[in-house]
Formats: structure tokens, C-alpha cells, sequence
């Protein structure tokens, strides 16, 4: 299966490893891997910030990167949204955008892996993921729930996921609301955490590096030990 890679610009200035994390995953299960090289921003900081007029090159420019793929993959929920939503219903063609975890439980049908990560870990759902991807159940639904990166993680040999009192409450990030609104997005990252915190999480994970990154400033503001992993990661950790 031939397999387009789309790595948001955040995750390839800051987080690597999770761009790395993921190409091996996808190659581990049999894919074709191809990164086009021109690939930038998806547009959507301007968009969400309500200047989507201004996004038009991004736009362009990833339907001219990513033309004649059937499969775009990224580890990225909100960009995945973004992509979906905004960008490839212009002129996508056949093209179709997954989240990572999205592609493994729904395209490939992984029902295995081979990882090895001995920690107790807190899962992160993150709102575009969660209630525009639907990655998750939500909460406030009175429906069967289910979790697709949940059901991946209990997969991974040694793994301890953690029960929060409020699964799936946002982190507070939100983009540019973070700056924009920058006392009550630390607040809400503050309870966040609070809540792994108090179930001894050693790592908190998600599929979403932006909101990870914005939990990690408040965890070394605090001092405390815990970590941030991005799931790709800890779903190609090694045995």
C-alpha cells in the first residue's frame, strides 16, 4: 500500500522523533512510504484565527505536494481536521487524510504490535480528534464508548493506561487561543494535568503534539517528573 506522509510544521521544528516514530510504524506494517519534500503548513493557524482567505497557497501547495495519493497519512488530529475539511473537498481528487491512530485501527486493522513500553501512562484525547475525527466517544453522549488509540496502547506490552476523572476534557491549548486568550488556556492545562497528576500518570500521551507540547510547559514549570510522549512513539517503542 502506497502511503503519502504528512508531517506538520511543529512537529518537524520541535518533535521529530514523532515524524521518525511514525514512518517506521507505517513501513512496519507493510507501507509504501513517501514524504513529498515541498510539504509545508496545512494553513491552519490562518484559518483558525479566522483568516482562511489568507491560506490560499498553503492550500495549493498541498494539493500540488500530495496529487495522486489515495492514502495521506499524519500524527496530527487537528491538522488531519484542517486537511480534511478545508483543503482536500476543493480539489483533492480520490485523496483521503488519516490520523495515524485512525489509519492503524480503521485502514490497516492492526490487532497487534510488537512494543514494549513499562510505564503507566494517561491518555490525552484531544478535541479535534476526539469530536471531528471521532477517535473517541464523548463523553457527554450516552453511547457505547470506544477509544482508537486506547485500544492501540493496550496493545503495547507492559503498558498501564491510567483512569481519569474527566477523559476527555480539553487541555486549553486550542491554537492561537492559547495566545489569545493565554490566562485561561494555562488554567485549563493546569486541570488537566492536575488530573494525571493524581492518578500517578508517568507519561500522558496523545495524538496530538500541540497539546502535549502545552502540558509539558506546565509539567516543567511545576517541576515535576512526568513526561510527554506523542503515541506514535510509544507504539514503535522497542521490545
Amino acid at each position: 500500500m502506497k502511503v503519502a506522509l504528512f508531517i506538520p510544521c511543529y512537529i518537524d521544528q520541535f518533535y521529530p522523533n514523532v515524524a521518525i516514530a511514525t514512518l517506521e510504524l507505517l513501513e512496519k506494517f507493510g507501507c509504501e512510504v513517501h514524504y513529498p519534500l515541498n510539504q509545508t503548513c496545512c494553513g491552519q493557524p490562518m484559518a483558525n484565527s479566522g483568516f482562511e482567505h489568507l491560506s490560499k497557497g498553503c492550500d495549493k501547495n498541498f494539493l500540488e505536494n500530495f496529487k495522486g495519493y489515495e492514502y495521506i497519512v499524519s500524527p496530527s488530529g487537528s491538522c488531519t481536521l484542517h486537511v480534511k475539511d478545508h483543503v482536500l473537498g476543493k480539489d483533492g481528487g480520490n485523496a483521503k487524510i488519516y490520523e495515524l491512530t485512525e489509519f492503524l485501527v480503521d485502514v490497516l486493522k492492526v490487532e497487534n504490535l510488537q512494543a514494549h513500553f513499562p510505564h503507566k501512562v494517561g491518555l490525552h484525547q484531544s478535541c479535534h480528534g476526539q469530536r471531528g475525527l471521532k477517535l473517541a466517544q464523548m463523553s457527554e453522549l450516552v453511547a457505547q464508548p470506544y477509544s482508537k488509540p486506547e485500544k492501540l496502547l493496550k496493545m503495547v506490552a507492559g503498558l498501564s493506561i491510567i483512569e481519569l476523572d474527566r477523559k476527555d476534557e480539553c487541555c486549553g491549548f486550542g491554537g492561537t487561543f492559547c495566545v489569545a486568550e493565554e490566562a485561561v488556556s494555562a488554567k485549563m492545562g493546569k486541570d488537566r494535568v492536575a488530573d494525571h497528576l493524581r492518578h500517578e500518570a508517568e507519561f500522558i500521551t496523545g495524538a496530538d503534539v500541540s497539546c502535549l507540547m502545552h502540558m509539558e510547559g506546565i509539567l516543567k514549570r511545576k517541576g515535576s517528573n512526568v513526561k510527554v510522549k506523542h503515541i506514535a512513539e510509544i507504539l514503535n517503542s522497542k521490545i
